[in-house]
């Protein structure tokens, strides 16, 4: 790490994703409760009522995926002129915003917009200033500081299901909204006080030095220098367009394993609540052991995501075909290992690997593909909602993620052929 004190910028950037861990699943975890908190007559779960109520809260999942896809790609931008400190502290302020009126409103118009501001929040300002603040913190083993945002993620998915059951059990579920808005509030004061290593540079550029700008310069032009040719278009798009794969998959199985368990696999409250904390265990042990495999090992991340494709078609046809209560939390556990344990994080170093360049701007546009598939997939689950009913619409929509997973196999192994011939090594 450059310095010691930039310790303080990466515990900044992980509290903020322990609490989009939260704000990631809080709608559909309280699908119900938010439902009739809007207006809608969720006491007949077979009703028309019932599923227009659901495919509401579908749509303001979808909601925060069009915030995420709208203004990524020119947060990125941002976030490279303005600094990493402005930006993660007005994505903090903006949840505690948001958070606010999701728990006050009654009104669906004004929670879709508190929706749709926590996607701007996430990916406008946080991930565009989070993801390469980590990197820059932390250059012995960028790849490894940014897997470690998926570990904050998932631990808090891993906790949050089995604490919104108990606040149910204990009849106060605003308690469920309480908690994240809390911990926005301790976001902005971490973000307030935290030195940025980005922003310092940004500093002695101005001053006259020019260390900050010669600095960034020499770490895209040395990655640039590696190449024996040049990669094409198709290669770069590949590049980015494997953070919709990746998202897709990960989105899906995160918001639709608890109704995928309670509406086809004839599970109980619990069983299903457990399947989203399996997934999310899956996804903490798997970010710890590729942390490893990268910092110490020094693992290629191309290897890490062929690896990780492979393994997801492998969990989510076991847990579309076979549905025993042990395979399922099986293969939900290997589904949260290889497809949630960091493989969008990895992926983002493989876009600076094939395509260097200023990091927010890298960050912007792979994070606009993944907003895309923020948006779609709440998108089409709620449409097939609302035509063939629950239980079938979170079927098709595991089936499509195994065709997703299937592609990015595809996409790996040309990737990996490609690595060959523009870096004249092997990335196996």
């Amino acid at each position: 790490m450059k310095e010691k004190k930039y310790v303080w910028s990466m515990i900044c950037v992980y509290m903020c994703y322990l609490t989009h861990g939260i704000q990631a699943i809080i709608l559909s975890q309280n699908n119900v409760n938010f439902a009739t908190q809007w207006g809608f007559d969720m006491g007949t779960p077979d009703s028309s009522a019932y599923a227009a109520g659901l495919a509401a809260v579908s749509s303001a999942v979808a909601a925060v995926g069009l915030g995420k896809f709208i203004s990524v790609w020119i947060g990125g931008e941002v976030s490279d002129r303005v600094g990493r400190k402005k930006m993660m502290i007005a994505g903090a302020a903006l949840y505690v915003i948001c958070f606010a009126g999701l728990m006050v409103t009654g009104n669906q118009t004004v929670a879709l917009v508190c929706a749709f501001l926590t996607g701007v929040a996430t990916s406008g300002f946080w991930d565009a200033a989070g993801y390469p603040a980590v990197q820059e913190a932390y250059t012995a083993a960028p790849g490894a500081a940014l897997i470690g945002i998926k570990f904050f993620v998932s631990l808090s998915g891993m906790v949050y299901p089995l604490f919104v059951v108990k606040m149910a059990d204990a009849g106060n579920w605003k308690m469920n909204i309480i908690l994240p808005l809390v911990m926005s509030v301790v976001c902005v004061v971490l973000a307030v006080i935290a030195p940025f290593a980005y922003d310092d540079q940004k500093k002695e550029a101005s001053s006259g030095t020019g260390k900050g700008k010669d600095a960034v310069a020499a770490e895209i032009q040395a990655a640039k220098d590696r190449m024996l040719v040049k990669p094409n278009m198709f290669i770069k798009f590949l590049v980015m367009f494997y953070a919709f794969l990746c998202m897709a998959i990960m989105y899906g199985a995160q918001q639709y394993t608890k109704s995928f368990g309670l509406s086809v696999c004839g599970l109980t409250e619990m069983q299903a609540a457990g399947m989203t904390s399996i997934y999310t265990v899956g996804s903490i042990l798997a970010v710890l052991f590729w942390a490893f495999m990268m910092a110490k090992l020094k693992w290629n991340p191309l290897k890490i995501l062929l690896i990780d494709s492979v393994m997801t078609a492998v969990a989510l046809a076991g847990v579309l075909f076979i549905h025993q209560v042990a395979i399922i939390y099986i293969a939900i556990a290997l589904l949260g290992f290889f497809a949630a344990g960091g493989a969008l994080q990895t992926g983002l170093g493989v876009v600076q690997m094939f395509n260097p360049g200023p990091k927010g701007r890298n960050t912007g546009i792979y994070y606009t593909f993944m907003g895309a598939a923020s948006y779609t997939i709440p998108v089409v689950a709620g449409q097939l909602t609302k035509a063939s009913g629950e239980g079938s619409a979170v079927y098709t929509l595991m089936v499509m993620l195994l065709v997703f997973a299937c592609l990015a196999i595809a996409s790996s192994l040309y990737l990996v052929m490609q690595h060959k011939k523009i870096f004249g090594e092997s990335a196996l």
